[in-house]
């Protein structure tokens, strides 16, 4: 009697799809040119990134999509939120504006980024999740209270606004310069919050871990 052959369980299997070298993920709804076809200015701007953070932010890499926008944007909000010598407002209030702002238009990457800015500015990281929360809540000066209502109504009804919004500020001791820039500040995450949340940009997963220890 013949001896019934093994069947063969191989047959019309697939083979697992290899994990070796899965695909990054995309960082937004519209193609993110790749870091080699970027103009030599933007090359140059990546690499600072990569000498100072160890990463290339992905609001960079996405923006590159259109290199001079790029640049222009990247200059004014460079100086309106790193520099200290001609600014009006402390490094900690102008981030805290991003926070607040950026959690009320629920924009995902400067919510990321922005909070990991003032954990490492303010070695408290609390702060930032109260912020997103209900900056109300947070324990802050009269000053940084009067501030965060002030963006706070900036981004959500600016048409309301009166001449009794900047007084406010006044009373406390702000200079109309500094009003004038704290404004800025609130318009210029309004515009990025929108530009990330239209586009579908993905924050840069390190944000979510940095600066977590509290100092």
């Amino acid at each position: 009697m013949a001896t019934p052959r093994a069947r063969n369980t191989k047959v019309g299997r697939k083979k697992p799809a290899s994990r070796a070298n899965p695909q990054p993920q995309p960082t937004a709804w519209v193609k993110v040119p790749p870091e080699s076809e970027a103009p030599e200015d933007v090359q140059i701007l990546f690499g600072k990134f990569k000498e100072k953070t160890g990463f290339i932010p992905n609001v960079a890499r996405n923006f590159a999509l259109t290199p001079e926008h790029f640049m222009r944007w990247f200059r004014y909000y460079d100086f309106l939120m790193r520099n200290e010598d001609k600014s009006q407002l402390s490094r900690k209030e102008r981030e805290m504006i991003a926070v607040v702002v950026s959690s009320a238009n629920e924009c995902e990457y400067c919510l990321a980024s922005h909070s990991a800015y003032l954990r490492e500015i303010t070695g408290d990281p609390v702060l930032p999740e109260v912020l997103a929360a209900n900056f109300r809540r947070a324990h802050l000066t009269p000053r940084e209270h009067a501030l965060l209502e002030f963006a706070h109504q900036i981004t959500l009804d600016s048409a309301v606004m009166s001449s009794a919004d900047v007084q406010m500020l006044r009373a406390i001791g702000l200079s109309d310069e500094a009003i004038f820039e704290a404004a800025q500040v609130a318009a210029m995450f309004n515009f990025t919050n929108r530009l990330a949340n239209a586009m579908g940009w993905v924050p840069n997963e390190v944000y979510y871990h940095q600066h977590r220890s509290k100092k």
